[in-house]
């Protein structure tokens, strides 16, 4: 369970985020808003990137601004460009640095990361240059190291915005099968279709909270 108490957030004089009072429990939960509305500022407190400027926010129980690490290891966080999380120079060896800095221990690593490749597709790249993967192996590979680690719950921000046809598809549906608690940041409409929650943010207030079809058509209404 993710608990916002009071949660705000500024950047100097600008609040970019209004006061929140939010229990999340849903196993699938989508944020949507305008640029700017706030919802990239709200995905980075849900695993403690950032910290808010009022308030708290608790990952089962964990003080995102006392217990950050602690926080990170359940919350994995996906971001919009993959090449910001791709840091070794081949597919193998990102992802090993990521199982490596998660606590695994060093003999255990190879067969994990050759586990990873195997499910998202990528055994074929393992010793392949990582950021001259096309866009959307850029993003597999993103989301396995992340998900390699084995989160509890995982915040994507803008997972299919650069993605063509073909690999927007492959990310839906994996978005669809993950057995974690999931944050969908999108400008995706149909990809949130079904989702169990979105919520809506309009410079940086909540708008609107609850299922699909009456929070994405308030959105529509009110920015469209």
């Amino acid at each position: 369970m993710i608990e916002l108490d009071g949660v705000a957030h500024s950047f100097g004089e600008r609040e970019v985020l209004a006061p929140l009072d939010l229990t999340l429990t849903e196993r699938r939960i989508s944020v949507i808003g305008s640029n700017g509305s706030g919802k990239s500022t709200f995905a980075r407190l849900l695993n403690g990137l950032q910290v808010p400027t009022k308030g708290r926010v608790r990952v089962d129980g964990l003080d995102t601004r006392k217990q950050g690490r602690a926080v990170r290891r359940r919350v994995g966080f996906v971001f919009q460009d993959p090449d910001v999380q791709i840091v070794m120079p081949t597919v193998a060896e990102d992802l090993a640095f990521g199982l490596k800095h998660h606590g695994l221990a060093k003999s255990e690593i190879p067969q994990r990361v050759s586990e990873v490749l195997a499910e998202y597709g990528l055994t074929e790249f393992g010793q392949h240059p990582a950021h001259l993967l096309s866009g959307g192996q850029k993003q597999l590979l993103a989301i396995a190291a992340v998900l390699s680690v084995r989160p509890d719950y995982v915040v994507f921000d803008e997972p299919t915005t650069l993605l063509d046809l073909r690999n927007k598809r492959r990310i839906s549906q994996l978005l669809h099968e993950l057995p974690q608690r999931i944050v969908v940041i999108s400008h995706d409409l149909d990809l949130l279709a079904d989702f169990d929650r979105v919520l809506v943010f309009d410079e940086g207030r909540l708008l609107a909270d609850g299922p699909p079809a009456e929070t994405i058509a308030r959105y529509i209404e009110h920015c469209g």
